[in-house]
């Protein structure tokens, strides 16, 4: 939806010079640039870790169901406590690291 300009609005922008205009332009095209980048790598990087992620999936899967093979009441039981405490500790563990690394900065 396109806001319209007040009178007074238009008469500010007409008094605005065109270079201080350009310059404002420019700013903004490179601010845009800059945070474009960065969700563009954040995407890359969050599809690159889904990937990782269903390849892990099969191993774990194959190492719980060795695991629940042997468990003497619901594999599926133990295959989801297993799943959720490896999941827990993970959570745990890289919120830590990526505490610390915020702190840093």
């Amino acid at each position: 939806m396109i806001k319209k300009l007040t009178k007074e609005q238009i008469l500010k922008l007409e008094r605005i010079k065109p270079q201080v205009i350009h310059e404002r332009a420019k700013k903004e095209a490179h601010s845009f640039k800059k945070e474009f980048k960065k969700q563009m790598n954040t995407a890359i990087l969050a599809a690159f870790g889904f990937l990782i992620a269903l390849v892990w999936k099969d191993v774990i899967t194959t190492a719980v169901e060795k695991i629940s093979d042997k468990a003497p009441f619901g594999g599926a039981i133990v295959s989801a406590l297993l799943v959720t405490t490896i999941c827990v500790v993970g959570i745990m563990f890289f919120s830590r690291i990526l505490k610390n690394e915020e702190d840093k900065k």
